[in-house]
């Protein structure tokens, strides 16, 4: 009966990332907060394709959002995040009233509505609690990227989880490197967060993985291997390229040496997830030089994963720390799915539920999906849903 559940077991491992998953990188908004004595000025940067999702504003349903119809609903927008974010200082809350005209900015990843507030609280305060609740009833995935400046001192940075309990605090006085509170930790948490949401990258590495467990036998069709050592051994040179390859490129562009323009970077992230599928179904590549692939594009992937530490906040100081810290977390990441699939694959290998419905369709499915993802993001279209 177990053997019996292996398959369906594996298909849901390898096809659970599919088209309801977010296509665009991880959901976030930037909350920047300026204390001056009682008052705080406050900007939230939210991301128009996380608005619309929640509040419909394509009024027209084109797939494009236009100025006109954001700027329409603007008070709108101001109360659903007023809603949403709240300060409060020794259990008093701080009062609100929002200041600014409509404003949009450009991220890395599009265009989000900029919305300004000046916050009231009590006098003497020494910690900040942030009750921070943005989407987190529809996007668990979603994370509020704070900086707060109180002063001289460097600016603090964290990372917000909507409807976290308790709230986010923060000291008033900021420390001298502006360190984060959860630290390196908090990064090492925040690159395993990033890779077990990144559907493009887990799809990447599901690609790769799933004729590890194959050879090629008579008439060029695949069969079940008969050695795990080196279908191990080849599995390893796949991840240890794929980890070099991206830590290589992620280096490169936190510290702003190479920095590509992010549409591109997750274009080609997408490019390289239809073409490692299709190699699946078309195999243009010995099995023993898929490394090399994975080498290649892994370079790119690790483009996009700057994107997301970047989005966190680097303080001078933290800078070596949490680069390590998110590396390290995008690895444990990794070698958990790895862990996770290579066993399972492994037993049910030899079935033709596998070799036909896993490899097969399973590529085939990976390739329509990561194909709609590349005309999204080249033409920035949305194809898939949010």
């Amino acid at each position: 009966m177990t053997h019996r559940l292996v398959p369906w077991l594996l298909a849901l491992a390898a096809l659970s990332f599919g088209p309801a998953a977010v296509a665009h990188k991880p959901s976030d908004a930037y909350l920047t907060l300026q204390v001056a004595d009682t008052q705080i000025d406050q900007r939230l940067d939210v991301h128009l394709r996380d608005l619309d999702r929640e509040l419909v504003l394509d009024h027209n349903d084109d797939g494009r959002l236009q100025w006109a119809e954001v700027r329409t609903r603007w008070e709108e927008l101001q109360r659903y995040t007023a809603e949403r974010v709240r300060l409060s200082v020794a259990g008093q809350p701080c009062s609100s009233v929002a200041t600014g005209e409509p404003q949009l900015d450009e991220h890395t990843d599009g265009a989000y509505a900029v919305l300004r507030s000046r916050w009231t609280c009590p006098a003497g305060a020494q910690a900040l609690t942030i009750d921070y609740r943005l989407f987190a009833d529809t996007d668990a995935s979603h994370r509020g990227l704070l900086r707060l400046s109180h002063g001289a001192g460097a600016p603090q940075t964290a990372v917000l989880v909507p409807g976290s309990t308790p709230p986010t605090t923060l000291a008033l006085a900021a420390s001298a490197d502006g360190e984060t509170p959860s630290g390196f930790a908090g990064f090492v948490a925040e690159g395993i967060h990033h890779i077990l949401i990144g559907t493009d990258h887990v799809l990447f590495l599901l690609a790769l993985l799933l004729p590890a467990v194959l050879v090629a036998g008579a008439a060029g069709r695949r069969e079940a291997a008969t050695q795990w050592r080196p279908m191990l051994a080849e599995v390893l040179k796949i991840v240890t390229a794929f980890t070099a390859a991206h830590s290589v490129t992620l280096a490169l562009a936190v510290l702003d040496i190479v920095d590509p323009p992010s549409r591109w970077v997750e274009s080609l992230i997408a490019a390289s997830v239809v073409f490692t599928a299709i190699d699946n179904l078309r195999p243009m590549l010995a099995p023993q030089h898929r490394w090399r692939l994975t080498l290649v594009f892994g370079l790119v992937h690790g483009f996009g994963f700057a994107g997301a530490l970047k989005d966190l906040g680097l303080g001078g100081g933290s800078l070596a720390a949490s680069l390590l810290g998110f590396n390290l977390g995008v690895e444990l990441g990794q070698l958990s799915l790895v862990a996770l699939f290579l066993p399972l694959a492994w037993w049910a290998r030899g079935t033709r539920f596998y070799q036909r419905g896993v490899l097969i369709g399973g590529s085939s499915a990976v390739a329509l999906i990561a194909a709609a993802w590349v005309v999204e993001r080249v033409f920035d279209l949305k194809l898939l849903g949010s």
